[in-house]
């Protein structure tokens, strides 16, 4: 469901499918324990194409609200434009702001200089 890597002290989690609706919480838990364990990190979440449902964005929008409490920065990476709009719209706006891009290169890279 998903994996992840260090790149240049940014914590990259690729999420592999969506998890549907009964995989939702066990998604999130993954995403957060991973955050708490890279913390201060920032974080980089890549949707696939097949993880781009909507489960898997609630999951995301979750995490961020999880990463929001201490002050890490996440941004996430999918190809859809409409996901990104989704992400946009009904990210949580009390902390660091959700940033939602198309390309990994450009948030892993975006992700680094911001933390630096």
């Amino acid at each position: 469901m998903l994996s992840h890597t260090l790149e240049h002290g940014v914590l990259v989690i690729t999420v592999d499918q969506d998890p549907g609706i009964d995989g939702r919480a066990t998604l999130t838990t993954h995403i957060t324990h991973l955050v708490d364990a890279h913390k201060p990190a920032p974080v980089v979440i890549v949707l696939t194409d097949r993880a781009a449902g909507p489960a898997a964005v609630s999951a995301v929008l979750r995490a961020h609200q999880w990463c929001g409490r201490p002050g890490v920065l996440m941004s996430v990476v999918t190809h859809s434009a409409p996901v990104r709009r989704l992400l946009e719209n009904n990210a949580d706006t009390s902390g660091p702001r959700l940033v939602v891009h198309a390309r990994v290169d450009t948030a892993i890279s975006t992700a680094f200089t911001a933390a630096a």
